[in-house]
This record gives C-alpha cells, structure tokens and sequence, in this order.
C-alpha cells in the first residue's frame, strides 16, 4: 500500500476566519460510533448517537445565537437526515432546500468553514498515534459527506476512500480495504484510466491478503480485467505493476479451479461493456428521513450544560 501518513501539507488548518456555518454534519457508523464536523464524540453511559447529535448542533447554535442547518448520514439505519436545530435545544426535520440553495454554493460553504483536508490532517494524527477505529470513522465519515457533496467521481471524494481503504488495510479488515479500494480503482478506470494504476496496486495489495476462496477468485477476476486494461492502453508502466498483474494472474491459475482469466493483452473495453462477472459491492444506498421523524425531533429546553 503507497499511502502515506505524513501530513504533506503542515499549513493545512481549520479555517479559523470562516463566516458562520450555515450547515453542520454528522456522522453514524455502524457500531454506534459517531462524528460531528469531524470530531469523534466521547459516548458515555447509554448515550444514543441522535441525543450526542442534537446536543452539540444545540451548542452551536447557542454559540451563534441563532438557528443552525445540520446534514446527518446515520449507517446505523441507512438514513440521511436535514435537521434544523434552536439556541433553545429544540429541533426538527426539515427538507433539503429549506436552509440552502442546492449545489455548488452549499458544497462551498459548508466545506469553506471546515475544509476537507484539514480533516485528512486530524485523522492523520490519530493513525500516527495508532489510534486507527478513531482515524477509520473519521475517514469514513469525510467520504460519506463528501460522496453526499460532490459525487463519488469527484476527486477528493476518491482520496477520502482511497485513505478509508488504507486504514481498513492497516486494521487487518482486508475484505473492508478491498472493497473500498476496488471501488476506487472502478471508478478510476472508468473516468480517468491515466491515473488508475496506483488505485488498482493498492486494491491488489489489499486483494492478496485474502484468505477466502471466492473472495480470491470473484475479486481477483476483475484485478486481472483491470491490469489488462491498463496493458493493452500502453499504461503498465512500473515494473513493481507488471508485477503485481502477474501475481494475481498466478494465483488464479493455480487457485481458481479451472479459472481461465484473460490474458493481461485483451483488447481494453470502452465503459460499460466490462465481461459480465460479480464485482466488490459500492455504496449501500441511504434513504432520505420523512419530515418529523421522532429520534432527531425534540422540544424546548432540552440544551447540553454550560
């Protein structure tokens, strides 16, 4: 795996300066564990994610003296949630456009008052101090919100995944890291193919960690369509890649039960006309909350201490 750890950028901080948010994010994974504006909340007791939630927009908005817009993903359910949140602890869901114009105006300035990179720094510090769930979460909640922003083809919403993938790699969940990183080298080759072969190494260094058989076979085979692609477009350069397309190669012909992949020459298909063969699932759909859902709706006076 080619990611690194070391901040290239040391300048790189909050925008301290930026005028006042106009829409908060949070962040649920699956186990519980939960984020907002990038920071992990320290849940104590029985506290559940949405009261966590609630509780620091309502912090917020005690801060600005006025209303704050918040965007919740919740995996915990498959839900993204538009909440509104009062200085006074009341809250209440709202639509999409009831805070915001849509598109790159709401992009710029929820990601002008906490910018992406500077939260690639903080999940950079805690990998370094081995504190790799905190660093997984806050990855995977940057990649979540910036794939909800800009799409998964935008860029920093590949690198956001790319990282995600990594931490999932140096945590041992080597089906998480190919997953991740397949669906990177995915869309990579489908959009930008120049820039692909680094994507589809680390989903192959990920790849020959596996143990399971039809994990083996079903992503190997689209490992090896991949590096095809790459061979045939003049593009497998590096000889640590020709390298790494003849491993999977190898351990297909002798693993495979009779596989016959195709040869790393094979003509490069156009997007959309891939062999019909199972690929690494991308993104579990999200479904958005109906208005007045009960766990993100609350009555006045319910405010976190001073």
């Amino acid at each position: 795996m080619s990611h690194s750890l070391t901040p290239r950028d040391t300048g790189n901080l909050p925008a301290l300066a930026a005028r006042p948010l106009i829409r908060l994010d949070a962040y649920v994974a699956e186990d519980g564990s939960t984020v907002v504006n990038g920071h992990l909340l320290q849940m104590g007791g029985n506290r559940k994610p949405n009261e966590a939630i609630l509780d620091a927009i309502a912090m917020f908005a005690r801060t600005l003296g006025a209303p704050v817009a918040a965007t919740v993903i919740d995996r915990s359910v498959m839900q993204v949630a538009r909440l509104r949140v009062h200085p006074d602890g009341s809250s209440r869901t709202i639509a999409d456009e009831d805070d915001l114009p849509p598109g790159l105006e709401r992009t710029a300035a929820e990601e002008e008052a906490f910018p992406p990179l500077a939260r690639v720094e903080r999940i950079i510090q805690h990998a370094q101090h081995e504190e790799l769930h905190a660093a997984f979460v806050l990855a995977s909640a940057l990649r979540e919100h910036l794939t909800l922003r800009r799409g998964p083809e935008d860029d920093l919403s590949l690198e956001a995944r790319a990282i995600e993938a990594y931490l999932a790699y140096l945590r041992g969940d080597y089906t998480l890291s190919i997953t991740l990183a397949l669906t990177v080298a995915r869309i990579r080759c489908r959009v930008d193919l120049n820039r692909a072969a680094p994507d589809v190494a680390r989903a192959t260094a990920a790849w020959q960690r596996l143990l399971d058989e039809g994990q083996v076979v079903t992503r190997g085979q689209e490992l090896l369509h991949m590096w095809g692609r790459l061979s045939s477009e003049g593009l497998l350069l590096e000889p640590a890649h020709q390298a790494m397309a003849q491993t999977v190669r190898t351990r297909l012909e002798h693993g495979g039960r009779g596989l016959q992949p195709a040869p790393p020459t094979a003509p490069a298909l156009p997007p959309g006309h891939a062999p019909e063969a199972p690929v690494a699932p991308e993104d579990k759909p999200l479904k958005p909350t109906r208005r007045g859902l009960r766990r993100f709706t609350r009555k006045a006076g319910r405010t976190p201490a001073p």
